[in-house]
């Protein structure tokens, strides 16, 4: 296939996924040409340094030290975007490729969580393509699958495991029984956890994922700062043990549904049944479920990382750019995307697992009681457990279903009481 009307790109930053764009664009660069209707070639890359050994040949390419000087070059037709940041070079780089009507591919989902909007409309204006499918769950074709294939449908909810260094700490622990600082080590050591963890184990990473699923699932502007989340880092091998005599298995669940009150969007520890799809996403992969009115539940599962699975990601969007599909970024114009309060999480219902860890002495279970029934909690099954080596013990409540806000009430009255040696732990349970 002749090379006189391939797509010319730039790749900007050569980390992990950037090396697997190129790897994957060399061994299929045959297949990737027929399916896209021409040849995919790189012309230049750019990264902070060039002599880094990234493990791929880069000799053949132009090396470009101002990387922003790509989206003003006839020789460049698109440009890719890995470097990440949600502000900074990736960002500046962003708006300049679009007011240069250049086509922009990134995999940087802090970026869109926080900009998308803008940048959307950028691309609208320049009548060029913003494409991100590699921003969320790596190589699952869920972006695709939400704004193209279920694009008929009303999505009623969105939810999932969407962080891969999460998943593989719990179901870790779930299987070996160990803390969690100690596989979160592990984790490090093998590359699934960064040296600095927080924006995985906090659930920042999943939270930035979420909005953009919910975005596209609802037609509802972005809305990451109204996302409630709650990270994995104080879940205990206890937990784990005491869920799964429930039943239960946990995850980190990132959910978001729309209402008469809102948009509720939520990043969480949450109790799965064992016989939900959910609980059977080990390691690191990435799963996602979407409910459509007519489709019925949608279930997108794979690897949510690395460089294999986000390289396919990327140049799928890049498939897309060179068969001239370019279409809306979030499935319709960024007009006619709903800007919707934030639901009341209180007014919500639900069951929720509750943990304590409480003085060993009499009392301290009629004080939790208490605490639930002036709440107008009521309480499934509560259980009390040796625990470790300061003399307290764990209880353990699961409730039946109601409104949330009465959970916080309890927490309330709880709070400053001289029987709790450490924060409860709440978990809900999806139902």
């Amino acid at each position: 296939m002749s090379g006189e009307n391939a797509l010319r790109i730039a790749i900007v930053g050569l980390g992990t996924v950037g090396g697997g764009v190129i790897r994957l664009l060399e061994t299929n660069r045959n297949l990737i040409a027929r399916r896209a209707g021409r040849p995919i070639i790189i012309t230049a890359v750019s990264a902070r340094d060039k002599t880094k050994d990234r493990g791929v040949d880069i000799s053949a390419y132009e090396w470009v030290d101002d990387m922003g000087s790509l989206a003003a070059r006839d020789d460049i037709d698109a440009v890719v975007e890995l470097i990440g940041g949600a502000d900074g070079p990736a960002l500046t780089l962003a708006r300049q490729c679009l007011a240069a009507n250049k086509p922009f591919v990134t995999a940087n989902k802090a970026m869109i969580a926080h900009h998308g909007l803008d940048l959307a409309q950028g691309a609208e204006r320049a009548g060029v393509a913003l494409k991100y499918e590699a921003a969320v769950a790596g190589g699952i074709p869920v972006i695709k699958g939400l704004r193209e294939g279920a694009a008929a449908n009303e999505i009623s909810r969105v939810y999932g495991i969407l962080n891969g260094t999460c998943n593989y700490i719990l179901t870790t622990m779930e299987k070996e029984g160990r803390a969690f600082a100690d596989v979160l080590k592990d984790a490090q050591e093998l590359g699934y956890a960064e040296a600095d963890p927080t924006f995985d184990i906090d659930g920042i990473d999943a939270a930035h994922k979420l909005s953009i699923l919910a975005s596209l699932a609802f037609g509802t502007a972005l809305d990451f700062d109204n996302v409630n989340v709650t990270g994995i880092r104080h879940v205990i091998a206890a937990d784990i043990a005491e869920a799964a005599a429930l039943g239960f298995r946990i995850r980190l669940v990132g959910m978001a549904e729309t209402g008469a009150d809102g948009l509720f969007q939520q990043v969480h520890p949450m109790l799965v049944p064992a016989n939900h799809p959910l609980a059977h996403v080990d390691g690191s992969l990435n799963a996602v479920v979407a409910e459509g009115n007519f489709v019925g539940r949608l279930f997108f599962q794979g690897a949510g990382a690395g460089d294999g699975p986000t390289a396919s990601a990327v140049v799928a969007d890049l498939i897309d750019v060179a068969r001239g599909e370019y279409g809306p970024a979030f499935a319709m114009p960024v007009n006619s995307l709903d800007r919707m309060a934030k639901a009341d999480a209180g007014k919500r219902t639900g069951r929720v697992y509750l943990r304590f860890k409480v003085e060993d002495r009499p009392g301290v279970l009629a004080e939790i009681a208490a605490a639930t029934r002036d709440a107008g909690v009521s309480i499934e099954s509560m259980i009390q457990r040796g625990e470790s080596s300061n003399g307290g013990v764990m209880v353990a409540i699961v409730t039946h279903v109601g409104e949330l806000a009465c959970i916080s009430d309890t927490l309330e009255r709880l709070s400053g009481s001289e029987s709790l040696l450490d924060q409860p732990m709440l978990m809900h349970i999806l139902d």
